[in-house]
């Protein structure tokens, strides 16, 4: 999806904008490649800088409810420094690298309900625009997938996923945000556990895995949550048994008296750690096993019976849940609606 606007700083007459993003989804950490197309209007003007601006619907946590707003996580100046010519037609291509911990948009090619987007702006002589705005499609790297596969054999089904605006302490988490998928419980774990919430935090050595699960109260006690943390490395994607170690994970979750759980490299280990806590309040965001194949239906076919609306209940041990397609709704709002958050 491309729009053409006309630059509302020059008024009639001044140069427009369209940006053309590579087709395809880009990857956590990867390259984005694209065109940004420039018209002259009916004067030269002096252009100053060209920047690609990365935004995301996130939601903030309030004493008084929760708020929806787009955030700009990271900028690029991919031009500038030239006069377009009046009626002049140009084009200059970008490569830019996305952050390690972009979110990821959609899993087998089925949207998640994450909305992610590429903002450009224009610099002409002291003015800015926001003169184009496209989606942006990511896609989750190996690893990632690896291991909601491994949550889809254990019979987790997708719920939904969002972008919590704030931090979890004790990580090395660099977005102002950070994402959850929701999963449900498998039948084993039902009875203990209301959901599991999953976030990636990648970097270029590896990732951490932070697992949250609501534990159901029992007759004596409330419910409470229980929070896992775990490295894992990128090369450990076709050397790991993902289906043995995810279940050991989703184990500890399940059998956790405690709100902190175990946090060890490559997810080994059962020691407390008490330095995980999410602060969806915050609005400072800065601060191997081998073998195993995986078989039968995984992740995927959760989520592209929920994306689709199908109505399938349980396919193959795994419990189809609806996912919200919101991409169409970013582009719905005004530019005013871009700097709420």
């Amino acid at each position: 999806m491309v729009f053409k606007r006309l630059l509302g700083s020059m008024g009639v007459g001044g140069p427009s904008v369209d940006t053309v993003l590579a087709p395809g989804a880009a990857l956590p950490g990867g390259g984005l490649t694209g065109e940004v197309h420039l018209s002259g209007g009916r004067a030269d003007f002096d252009i100053e800088h060209i920047t690609l601006e990365l935004l995301a619907r996130a939601e903030a946590e309030h004493d008084d409810g929760e708020q929806e707003g787009m955030v700009v996580f990271e900028r690029f100046v991919v031009g500038g420094g030239f006069r377009l010519a009046e009626g002049e037609h140009r084009t200059v291509p970008f490569a830019i690298t996305l952050p390690w911990e972009t979110p990821v948009t959609e899993l087998h090619g089925q949207p998640l309900g994450i909305v992610l987007g590429v903002r450009t702006e224009l610099a002409v002589a002291g003015a800015k625009d926001q003169g184009d705005l496209d989606p942006l499609a990511v896609r989750p790297l190996p690893v990632q997938e690896a291991i909601l596969e491994a949550f889809g054999q254990l019979g987790l089904g997708f719920k939904s996923a969002d972008l919590e605006y704030g931090r979890i302490h004790g990580t090395g988490q660099q977005l102002p945000f950070y994402q959850e998928i929701e999963l449900t419980p498998p039948p084993q774990y039902a009875d203990r556990i209301t959901e599991i919430e999953v976030t990636f935090l990648a970097d270029p050595a590896g990732m951490e895995v932070i697992l949250e699960a609501d534990k159901r109260g029992g007759l004596f006690s409330d419910g409470h949550d229980a929070l896992g943390r775990h490295r894992v490395s990128h090369d450990d994607t076709d050397r790991c048994d993902w289906n043995a170690t995810v279940g050991s994970w989703a184990s500890q979750l399940a059998d956790a008296h405690s709100v902190r759980v175990s946090h060890h490299p490559y997810g080994h280990g059962d020691l407390y750690d008490h330095h995980v806590h999410k602060d969806e309040h915050s609005h400072h965001g800065h601060d191997g096993h081998h073998g195993g194949e995986r078989s039968g239906p995984g992740m995927g076919t959760v989520v592209a019976a929920g994306a689709a609306g199908l109505a399938v209940g349980v396919v193959g041990g795994m419990v189809a849940a609806e996912a919200v397609d919101e991409i169409g709704d970013f582009f719905e709002g005004d530019d005013e609606e871009g700097e709420e958050a």
